[in-house]
């Protein structure tokens, strides 16, 4: 495998990257984008850049703060993310600038382009997906409200939801809401599964209450809703591949 720091711009904003990819693999494979939690691009993300590579894929994790910048507590995650958040067509830009970057690889078959998040990152997957022509977008424990809600027959790509039934951030009425913007904007393919006794923050080790208390590691729901993203993508991208 073949792991490589990758810099980009969005506009005058510096971001650095992670790619992971087998570089001993033949042809053009399907390229998945890998959004950060609410901390910055970290060790989790490009593990998971890893792991998506082990199956095939071309991995890119994304700088979506810029300089690579992490946040040490709760109060500097959110001044981070309040910047992005608070403006989804900066939000989108941002996102843009990375998934560009992704589908510009030689070793990347732009017909066939997905998207995880995880945290703040689900955030910003589905704000790609309301915006763009994806094949599959996946959220793990990811925030669902938006600002700039999906416009009937916009959103193409096929939508997994994987959720903490017991988290905080992504209360039951927000997951019906959700629902309902899913049914607004006629998308085509999208499922939700909530994970029972499960927190925020499932998908990460790292996760121990510490820096946000609704925040602990779930090692059967990571492990199951990591199942579920490999047998959506095998779909979706037709086992070609991935």
């Amino acid at each position: 495998m073949r792991t490589e720091d990758i810099n980009y711009r969005d506009k005058a904003v510096r971001l650095r990257g992670f790619l992971a990819y087998n570089e001993t693999a033949g042809g053009s494979r399907p390229g998945v984008l890998v959004v950060h939690e609410g901390l910055g691009l970290n060790e989790h993300a490009m593990e998971r850049a890893r792991m998506l590579a082990e199956l095939g894929y071309v991995a890119m994790a994304a700088d979506m703060f810029g300089d690579r910048r992490q946040a040490s507590d709760l109060k500097e995650a959110r001044a981070l993310i309040a910047e992005l958040r608070d403006e989804p067509a900066s939000l989108r830009a941002r996102g843009r600038a990375a998934l560009a970057t992704l589908a510009s690889l030689p070793q990347v078959d732009v017909q066939r382009l997905g998207a995880i998040g995880f945290c703040f990152g689900g955030s910003v997957v589905f704000e790609l997906a309301r915006d763009l022509d994806l094949k599959a977008v996946v959220s793990f424990h990811g925030v669902l409200t938006t600002k700039a809600p999906a416009e009937a027959g916009k959103v193409k790509a096929n939508v997994l939801i994987c959720t903490g039934a017991d988290d905080p951030l992504t209360p039951p009425d927000q997951v019906l809401a959700f629902a309902a913007e899913m049914r607004a904007a006629s998308v085509r393919d999208w499922q939700v599964i909530s994970y029972g006794n499960t927190l925020h923050g499932f998908t990460n080790p790292a996760a121990d209450g510490s820096i946000l208390p609704s925040a602990r590691y779930n090692e059967r729901s990571d492990r199951r809703s990591w199942t579920a993203m490999q047998n959506f993508f095998a779909e979706v991208f037709q086992n070609d591949g991935g």
